[in-house]
């Protein structure tokens, strides 16, 4: 008889709404703010509730009740990350996974700071503030390394580079990589359902347009390391050889 399913390990990384207070109202109002910014970009996406940022004197969190403002924002929370003993036990008791704590030596000023992670804008590795902007869109011309985030507003994004894994880049335009994709691709952000995906490598851990997402376990093998396109068509996604 044929297996009828697999259980296998692999690795995805997901957004992460981090808590600084347990106020639902505070958090309501903060989240809609931010996913104005880009709308349907976050829609249907799983999220991990981070409660790291959480005084110790907050102890109590009305899971039921955020899990519900969660959804009614249209995300879908499947887990917490950190918190104590009584906060875990809450989580679980609303069918709520536990995930592992982050290391900290990986934690980021934005990630120690911001109730809700944002989008940086785009900026080349040497730090600087100053967009390389061009008629042509936003260029970075060294490689993203794992776990930076680049973000052309307005604008499409041209990386002349490698996108490690772990890396994430977003347009709200097209994005191209002339370079091997190997971390995650969100062009569209704001809602451009025409935006497009270009990239001389595929190997990502997501491609998305315009919030329709595919992860690498859904990709088919017959397109991985080759040079495509990515496109969005009566919403469902395709992924076209070059």
């Amino acid at each position: 008889m044929d297996p009828s399913l697999e259980i296998k390990a692999s690795s995805v990384t997901l957004p992460v709404l981090k808590l600084t207070t347990p106020g639902l109202h505070a958090i309501a109002t903060q989240l809609q703010d931010r996913l104005l910014q880009a709308p349907g970009f976050f829609r249907h996406a799983p999220v991990v509730i981070e409660l790291s940022g959480l005084e110790e004197d907050d102890s109590t969190v009305d899971f039921p009740a955020l899990i519900q403002l969660l959804r009614d924002q249209e995300l879908v929370p499947v887990g917490i990350r950190g918190g104590s003993v009584q906060q875990q036990q809450a989580a679980r008791a609303a069918s709520l996974a536990i995930l592992a704590d982050a290391p900290r030596s990986n934690d980021t000023a934005s990630e120690r700071s911001g109730a809700v992670q944002e989008p940086a804008r785009a900026r080349p590795r040497t730090g600087s503030d100053k967009q390389p902007a061009t008629r042509f869109g936003t260029i970075i011309e060294q490689p993203v390394r794992s776990g930076q985030r680049i973000y052309a507003q307005d604008s499409d994004l041209i990386v002349l580079a490698q996108v490690s894994p772990g890396a994430e880049i977003m347009a709200d335009g097209n994005i191209h990589v002339y370079g091997a994709l190997k971390g995650r691709a969100m062009a569209g952000v704001k809602g451009n359902t025409d935006a497009r995906i270009f990239c001389s490598a595929l190997q990502a851990e997501l491609v998305a347009i315009s919030g329709h997402y595919k992860i690498r376990e859904n990709l088919d093998d017959l397109i991985q390391g080759k040079s495509v396109q990515v496109y969005l068509r009566n919403n469902s996604l395709f992924i076209k050889e070059l």
